[in-house]
This record gives structure tokens, sequence and C-alpha cells, in this order.
């Protein structure tokens, strides 16, 4: 498996994710199977069924969650040598120049990609035509409404 881009707030983020699902959610759904068993007959117990179906959620995503932590290529952008470019991991203000509006994205990775908290992977369209460029330049990106032009407002790392 290749190295996966992440984020330090990312990387911290599945840290505590997995240490949630190993030392809370793993426990109580041992205890949930053993107290369903205990009830006797499993071919119709329906709390059994839905516990073993939730430990199966839980060591799956453990499991995703070893193998992602485990090929991590943790990206500091404060760190690296930018010269104000765009870079995985920066914060990016645009203005969509057609429409005016205005919005804030931070690149991520496609791991940590969330559009309703503005982390967008750096594999999307917008991330790819932002990588490189500086604050004042014009992008255009090929979206499913046609191309759009935005104007590049402000960088930052955090």
């Amino acid at each position: 498996m290749s190295a996966i881009p992440i984020t330090v707030a990312g990387f911290e983020r599945l840290q505590e994710e997995l240490h949630r699902l190993k030392h809370v959610e793993r426990p109580a759904v041992i205890e949930a199977i053993a107290e369903a068993r205990a009830q006797g007959d499993l071919s119709e117990n329906a709390e059994y069924d839905a516990a073993r179906e939730r430990q199966g959620f839980v060591e799956g995503r453990i499991s995703e969650l070893d193998g992602v932590l485990s090929n991590a290529q943790v990206i500091n952008p404060t760190e690296l040598e930018t010269d104000g470019r765009i870079v995985f991991g920066a914060t990016v203000e645009i203005e969509d120049l057609e429409s005016g509006d205005k919005v804030v994205y931070q690149i991520v990775g496609d791991i940590e990609a969330d559009i309703r908290h503005n982390k967008i992977s750096v594999s999307s369209p917008v991330a790819r035509a932002l990588i490189g460029k500086h604050e004042g330049d014009v992008v255009e990106v090929s979206a499913p409404s046609g191309q759009r032009e935005y104007e590049i407002l402000s960088v930052r790392y955090e």
C-alpha cells in the first residue's frame, strides 16, 4: 500500500477514533454479545444478531484505521517551504468570479475530506486546480455545471 497523505489534525482525529473503538466500543460490543448469549436460544435472538453486526462494523473500522494510520504520511504545511504557493494542507479562500460567492477550503487527504467542514480532497478538481498557485491567481475549474473561474483571495498554513 502506498503512502496516504494526511494532515496533523486528521491523523490525530483518526488516532482518537481508533482508541475509542478499541477501548470503548469493542468492550461494549463484547459485553452486549455475552448478555445476548445468556438469554438462551441464539437462532431467534435479535439482540445477539444486532450485537454481532455491530461487532463486524467495529472490527472492520478498526482494521481500516490500522491500515490507514500505518501507511499515513503526516504532512504539516507550516513546516514546508511554500513561498506562498498552495500546497497540501493549505487553507484557501477563493471567490467565484461569476457569482461573487466566497468560500474557504482546506486541502486534505482523501480519507479526511469532508465538504460539510470545507475540507476538500487533494484529488478533487478544485484542489488540483489550486495546487501550486498563489494568492491573487485566477484558476479555471471543470465542474459538472461547466467551466468555473475562481480568484484566490488568501492562502494560510495552519
